[in-house]
């Protein structure tokens, strides 16, 4: 098998080359810029992620403007993305660099694992792309490509699926390690793509694609439906005075800490009910 998976190599690194490179953080490889957007694109569109990523950029060009933004600052910027230890991960990130490796970011694999928020996807893309480390950097695109590659029934929600995932496609890394990682990836967003019919006819490695040859690319990946999430019901209080909304800060740990919301009470009221049986809300303008 590994000599057959070896076979996607190249048509995938031409593939990848050929490609036009119209987003804003692939006009370099500068590893601040890879990093920073890795980061954003983690469970976010990229039409989401253009207009941050810019105006990040243009905000805390450097990693030291990063290290040194306050926290509030910081979340304004990243306001609207989501999962917000993201950015705060970022800075934690970037206090590190500043303290351990002179303000540059670490040139390899392993080191890059040891900075806060980086995991072994973002290293891996880290590593490769800016520094041509032969590492892979193995995400959801990837584990989807390469299970329909080989036709692999394993569920790939398991820790267990991506490693092995990842240990094939370590023994196969070419020297153009970055145009190879990104070449898997962009086939995931753009041909082997999900919930629908895969672009199969313009894929540059269809002739080595198993799931593709026995029919099967609608049943490839297997992923084993997580349990439901737990609904929380609250009831919201909108407070004025005259054109002033009262808010209140979150508390330092947990969901969204230390962003701001409307005053509110984990349970839900019933239609009509006087928001005077509530307890007493602290608030601030």
């Amino acid at each position: 098998m590994k000599q057959e998976l070896k076979e996607i190599v190249e048509p995938i690194v031409r593939w990848y080359q050929k490609q036009e490179k119209i987003l804003p953080w692939k006009q370099d490889k500068e590893p601040y810029h890879v990093w920073v957007s890795e980061i954003m694109l983690q469970q976010t569109r990229i039409e989401a992620v253009k207009k941050y990523y810019t105006r990040f950029m243009k905000t805390l060009p450097t990693i030291q403007d990063l290290a040194n933004v306050s926290e509030e600052k910081l979340l304004k910027l990243w306001e609207g993305l989501g999962y917000y230890s993201r950015a705060r991960n970022l800075k934690k990130a970037a206090i590190q660099i500043e303290e351990n490796y002179k303000g540059k970011m670490p040139t390899s694999y392993a080191e890059l694992l040891k900075l806060s928020g980086i995991g072994e996807y973002t290293a891996g893309a880290i590593a490769s792309i800016s520094y041509q480390e032969k590492v892979p950097a193995v995400d959801g695109n990837v584990l989807r490509v390469i299970s329909r590659v080989l036709a692999s029934k394993e569920d790939v929600l398991l820790p267990e699926t991506k490693k092995e995932i990842t240990k094939k496609l370590s023994e196969i890394m070419p020297e153009e390690a970055g145009d190879f990682n990104e070449g898997l990836m962009e086939l995931g967003e753009k041909i082997c793509i999900p919930n629908t019919i895969p672009l199969c006819e313009k894929c540059p490695i269809q002739p080595f694609c198993i799931a593709n040859k026995e029919n099967l690319t609608n049943e490839i990946p297997v992923r084993i439906k997580k349990q439901k999430r737990r609904i929380e019901e609250k009831t919201v209080f909108i407070v004025k005075n005259k054109d002033e909304i009262a808010i209140r800060k979150r508390e330092k740990t947990g969901i969204l800490a230390n962003l701001y919301e409307f005053p509110n009470v984990i349970r839900r009221s019933s239609r009509g009910e006087d928001s005077r049986n509530f307890k007493k809300l602290e608030y601030t303008i």
